[in-house]
């Protein structure tokens, strides 16, 4: 198995890092694999050598102005001309070209560029999410030379999906939702879903990690890589707008702000009454533990939420908004607010009766268990690599 990743999955810390991790750990369990990605920094270069039959990794310094220019130039997506690379176009060649290859797993979109052009091999295209949509989206809700910009990625990005997943032997996304619109908006066959997973053992409140002293008073937490646009704009709406209205009936209530890379605006929000910014954490799980809520006020989301899917994980109670509840199968075990108004008084009810949100949070660890372990996600990856090609 050849596997083309947009981003190394190591470590695993991170959304895509941790389903491309998983994924490949399933598919090494069953044959030899030849990992080549690319690299956005030295972290990302410690492969396990263990795990894989080869690994090449292809450090990506595109700048994205470039990668801009090359888009308007050339008629495509920046989200292909900022993942275009000579070195790895070339590995993949070398690859092709000296090993056995039977199926090609390609993960996300932006790699579908390297698949070569034949029908020799069984080739799996993992989109994860439908980023067409996200920049249509955007496109829509904004304004101005930009807003331009993101219409014109969400058409141009639809169309190269389009096209790959007719040539591809499957198309996969992290949920039934996610699958459901790629094939409402391009007609496309061979379409299903895999879902995300959690490591129920790993995020467990009785496994072994370090505690954080958060300080007193009630606790709402949010996690994720605090430079990535939809978590700086759900973060910016809960401490402006949501967090006074929780502290109108909880005055001593706080947020945390946890995850890597926090922006100067996110820095900023520590300037707000009750608002911490802690930067990158060595572990989240200290801080989902101390959390008296998990809070995931997302406007936009794709897929399925890893955030969500870890705070169930650890037995905390989560209050969602519909769109990062969207692509999880949670069963009522986490509340869910349309408007700020309502995520703030579904943060207020749990903060006010500890019980009830002690129970919710062990049911939501009971749903994560049952429905999300990462050997019951990853079971279909069998059926597709056994299949006979259906091009």
């Amino acid at each position: 198995i050849l596997f083309l990743a947009h981003r190394t999955p190591f470590p695993p810390d991170r959304g895509d890092k941790i389903r491309g991790y998983h994924i490949l750990k399933h598919l090494a369990a069953r044959a030899r694999v030849h990992l080549i990605a690319f690299a956005e920094d030295d972290r990302d270069l410690a492969v396990p050598d263990d795990l894989l039959a080869s690994a090449t990794i292809v450090p990506r310094a595109k700048p994205m102005w470039r990668a801009g220019l090359e888009a308007l130039a050339a008629g495509k997506p920046v989200s292909l001309t900022a993942f275009e690379d000579a070195a790895l176009a070339e590995a993949v060649r070398t690859v092709l070209a000296r090993q056995p290859i039977e199926t090609i797993w390609c993960f996300s979109s932006q790699m579908a560029q390297y698949l070569p052009a034949g029908g020799e091999y069984r080739l799996v295209m993992d989109f994860c999410d439908v980023d067409s949509a996200k920049f249509a989206q955007y496109g829509r809700e904004g304004s101005g030379p930009k807003a331009l910009m993101m219409r014109r990625e969400g058409r141009l990005l639809l169309a190269h999906d389009r096209a790959v997943a007719e040539r591809v032997d499957a198309s996969l996304f992290v949920s039934a939702a996610e699958a459901a619109l790629f094939e409402d908006l391009t007609g496309a066959p061979r379409v299903s879903a895999l879902p995300n997973g959690i490591d129920t053992v790993r995020f467990d409140p009785a496994a072994d990690f370090a505690a954080v002293e958060a300080g007193p008073g009630p606790l709402a937490v949010f996690t994720g890589q605090m430079d990535y646009a939809p978590n700086v704009a759900a973060v910016d709406w809960f401490a402006r707008e949501i967090l006074p209205l929780v502290r109108h009936q909880h005055p001593a209530a706080r947020l945390a702000i946890v995850g890597r890379a926090p922006t100067a605006e996110i820095q900023a929000l520590a300037d707000l009454p009750g608002v911490t910014v802690t930067g990158e954490v060595a572990d989240v799980r200290g801080w989902l533990a101390a959390a008296d809520v998990v809070v995931v006020p997302l406007k936009l989301a794709r897929g399925v939420q890893n955030k969500v899917l870890e705070a169930m994980a650890m037995a905390r109670p989560v209050v969602a908004s519909g769109a990062a509840a969207e692509g999880i199968d949670h069963n009522g075990t986490i509340r869910v607010g349309a408007d700020a108004a309502a995520i703030a008084g579904a943060c207020s009810d749990l903060i006010a009766d500890p019980a009830a949100a002690d129970a919710l949070g062990k049911a939501a660890r009971a749903r994560a268990i049952a429905h999300y372990g990462w050997d019951a996600a990853l079971a279909p990856i069998d059926s597709i690599l056994s299949a006979d090609s259906v091009r």
